[in-house]
């Protein structure tokens, strides 16, 4: 590792958009950018602080003995570029594109059972599919953003998600419209990978050491925003329709109830004494309409990003944006054998993966946690949208102090954790007919503890690669999430169990925050990366 830090970084004091690889030794670029202008700080002659490792032990932070210092022979130059941002507003689209697409089929659970003849374990398992699609291609999408690079990670994944977009507009007759839309979810999950665990891989390549936190929740919150607005597209595109009470013989039922004890076949739900098939039929109809126009939405928009994508999205800049983005990284495979050593990155992992993992597929589908207490499909909707885009508010507030005021994301983290916990056992206690009960009250419950617990998420990615470089950032971030998603995929599987009900949702929350406070205590934060970058920028 010490020999690749001593190698040359930049040798050539003017780079062209027309230089070759082999000028740049350890930092290529596919896509060339602009040449190299006079705002781009120079560092001549630079000695370099890097964290120094021992070859036979690997295993913790307590393994980084005191910094050496490498000087280079070269000058290296280092240049914030202003597309920067139109980089981050393009993967961000794309990984909200992914998080909208799996966020389809909850906030319209209620029309989908009635005009598919689905259940809640179907609409369970069309969102396990992100979950399940995580966890097959977690490790081949965190070898393909660290080796490839983001243009091929990102490019791949984006078409992954317009594909799974195109075979559900296909058709919507039953039973093939089922077996489609799980085949396309499972697609869209494919890109999970890259959508969840990019941000800090971007914010690593682009953005300078002070910048990293705020860019990273700048792009969970666009990202989760769009991911959000399917918590109102989909019930005002596919608005869930006033059913009737109707008779058939001497039952008597109610549209909006669990029809499991009935035996009904798909249309032969009542007699011609008090409603129609025609009408049962008629309704059936205009909702798989409003269902599939709604998909089509999902896929021209898919694929409208998925072109931008091809038209521009470099690897990386030319020239590097700080000190530690011209590192070269540990290989992929020596990465993941010394990341299963890191004592604190799991700790990181395991608040991250139960909380967050949890916290996430329950706001997917909030829609059935809420429609025993009287909310339907369209305010519970609201509900998660307003709740999404306060955690992303928070996050980037959240973001931003911890970029002011650095080596302080611990307790920013333990914090938040706190607060969110509180939230929701007042929301418990709401469900449980213990605490005074609103909509209002309901309202702010769920949007404080999905703004407190969201808040802290770009803390606990970069937090990750603090701890863990020079190891590569995708391959830290891509174990990240797939804790996450591991979490949430055995909250859904528990959700599909038949006659469960829901109330088991709310404490199972409220447990997971509850055992990841006490553990946090544990973690011993340093700060590798922003160490090297601020040693070399005084020095400079």
């Amino acid at each position: 590792m010490a020999e690749d830090l001593r190698k040359p970084l930049l040798r050539s004091a003017s780079i062209n958009d027309g230089d070759s690889v082999e000028s740049l030794p350890n930092y290529s670029s596919i896509n060339a950018v602009d040449a190299v202008h006079d705002d781009a700080v120079t560092f001549s002659n630079t000695r370099i602080a890097t964290p120094k490792f021992n070859d036979n032990i690997l295993g913790s932070s307590k393994d980084i003995q005191s910094n050496e210092e490498v000087t280079i022979d070269s000058e290296l130059k280092i240049k914030l570029y202003k597309r920067r941002w139109y980089i981050l507003a393009i993967y961000s689209l794309f990984a909200g594109s992914q998080g909208l697409v799996w966020n389809t089929w909850g906030p319209i659970s209620q029309s989908c059972e009635e005009a598919f003849g689905w259940k809640n374990a179907d609409i369970s398992l069309l969102t396990n599919w992100g979950p399940i699609s995580y966890i097959v291609a977690a490790v081949f999408f965190s070898w393909m953003i660290d080796v490839k690079g983001l243009r091929w990670a990102c490019l791949s994944s984006m078409f992954l998600v317009a594909a799974g977009c195109g075979l559900r507009i296909i058709t919507s007759t039953p039973p093939l419209v089922t077996w489609l839309n799980h085949l396309g979810q499972f697609l869209n999950g494919l890109a999970g990978p890259i959508a969840m665990a990019g941000p800090p891989v971007l914010s690593a390549v682009w953005f300078g050491p002070h910048e990293r936190a705020t860019s990273t929740a700048l792009a969970f919150s666009i990202t989760n925003i769009l991911m959000a607005s399917g918590f109102f597209l989909g019930p005002l595109l596919v608005p869930d329709e006033a059913k009737p009470n109707c008779t058939s013989g001497n039952q008597s039922v109610t549209f909006g109830v669990d029809l499991s004890n009935y035996n009904f076949n798909e249309f032969e739900l009542f007699d011609n004494n008090s409603c129609s098939n025609a009408s049962k039929a008629a309704r059936v109809t205009k909702e798989r309409k409003d269902i599939m126009f709604l998909l089509y939405i999902e896929f021209g928009w898919s694929m409208a990003v998925l072109l931008a994508m091809l038209l521009y999205f470099p690897k990386k800049p030319a020239i590097p944006p700080c000190v530690s983005a011209s590192m070269k990284r540990e290989s992929f495979r020596k990465g993941l054998i010394e990341l299963m050593k890191r004592g604190d990155f799991w700790i990181v992992c395991f608040v991250y993966g139960l909380a967050l993992g949890v916290c996430n597929v329950w706001t997917g589908v909030i829609d059935v946690d809420l429609k025993p207490h009287g909310i339907h499909q369209k305010e519970a909707g609201w509900i998660g949208f307003y709740g999404t885009v306060s955690g992303c508010l928070g996050s980037l507030l959240m973001a931003r102090f911890a970029d002011i005021f650095s080596k302080h994301m611990k307790w920013i983290i333990l914090i938040l954790y706190m607060l969110g916990g509180g939230f929701f056992v007042w929301f418990a206690l709401i469900c449980q007919g213990i605490a005074p009960s609103s909509t209002a009250m309901l309202y702010v419950a769920v949007i404080g503890g999905v703004t407190a617990l969201n808040s802290a998420v770009p803390l606990l990615f970069e937090m990750s690669c603090e701890l863990t470089y020079p190891i590569g950032e995708g391959t830290t971030n891509g174990i990240l999430t797939l804790m996450n998603n591991i979490g949430g995929l055995v909250f859904l599987f528990v959700l599909m169990a038949p006659s469960i009900g829901t109330m088991w949702m709310n404490w199972t929350i409220i447990g997971v925050i509850g055992v990841c406070i006490p553990v946090l205590f544990l973690l011993k934060d340093t700060y590798n990366r922003l160490e090297l970058d601020e040693a070399n920028t005084e020095a400079s």
